[in-house]
């Protein structure tokens, strides 16, 4: 099996680290919390003290980091520098396409192949292995990057050049951020016209109102399989990071010249969320902001 250089071992990436060691890789990983690395340790993650220890002898390095900012700064401060000529970069960070597509252009000029590789499937998936990776790059960058991902995911696809991962991600949660608002209205207005939400839930997700929301992620407790609204909303994708999904898509939108009215209210309504206090609540409790309404 391989070295790799695993950076940000957040809710997502302590999981995906844990798996890639779990599948006998000799994972390097860091964090700037130490509880954290304490926790890849526990999960048989070899802990180091900068980005750039971890980066050194890697043949894969994977960061999973808040934002396009700190991608930029880690590639720039510890990756390039230190990488060696065969490694593979993976960044499965949610960030912008422009620095997604920067940073691989960065990479083939140093001769590096790098790609993006956000994901799909939350906390869970991370824990278990069963995340989906859209992945933008090249094809010899895709290939060299897949027997890594695949020890974190049930699915692997190549989305298309660099950049590619990275617009699937957000027109993918573009969707899901409507969907789950709409799953939260019918929801909130079954319950308000006096119906059984159990049974709402048993025709619904059998009917024309199936979605992800819905039957994988009913966002009310004791309803449908165990989601975060079980677990007072904690856990799961949090509501700061879904805005900040929805803030990705409008900006990518603004400059491809897409109008997206309903977008443009979803971003809003989780705006309003975000800054009522719950930022760090699973994106399915903005039920909440409908049920407390008289």
């Amino acid at each position: 099996m391989a070295r790799v250089a695993f950076i940000g071992l957040g809710n997502m990436g302590g999981g995906m680290a844990a798996n890639l060691a779990k599948a006998g890789h000799d994972v390097r990983a860091f964090d700037l919390d130490a509880e954290a690395l304490n926790r890849a340790k526990q999960a048989g993650c070899l802990p180091v003290q900068s980005a750039a220890e971890a980066v050194v002898g890697a043949e894969a390095v994977i960061t999973m980091l808040p934002a396009g900012a700190h991608v930029a700064a880690t590639y720039k401060e510890a990756v390039f520098s230190n990488a060696a000529p065969s490694a593979v970069l993976i960044d499965c960070s949610t960030i912008d396409v422009p620095t997604a597509r920067e940073l691989a252009a960065a990479a083939a000029a140093r001769g590096l192949e790098a790609v993006d590789a956000p994901v799909s499937g939350g906390i869970a998936a991370a824990n278990g292995g069963t995340l989906t990776f859209m992945v933008g790059g090249t094809a010899k960058g895709f290939e060299e990057a897949q027997l890594y991902l695949e020890a974190m995911g049930k699915a692997v696809i190549h989305a298309g050049d660099s950049g590619a991962g990275q617009a699937v991600k957000m027109c993918n949660n573009l969707i899901l951020a409507g969907t789950m608002i709409a799953t939260c209205e019918g929801l909130a207005l079954a319950e308000r016209l006096g119906l059984d939400l159990q049974v709402f839930y048993d025709i619904a997700s059998k009917a024309t109102a199936q979605s992800w929301s819905l039957n994988t992620y009913c966002p009310v407790p004791g309803v449908g399989p165990e989601s975060p609204a079980d677990r007072n909303y904690e856990g799961g994708f949090a509501a700061a990071l879904m805005l900040k999904d929805l803030r990705l898509a409008m900006g990518a939108a603004e400059q491809a010249g897409v109008d997206l009215p309903f977008g443009t209210h979803a971003t809003e309504l989780y705006s309003s969320f975000v800054n009522a206090g719950n930022a760090a609540t699973d994106f399915s409790g903005i039920i909440r902001t409908l049920q407390d309404k008289p």
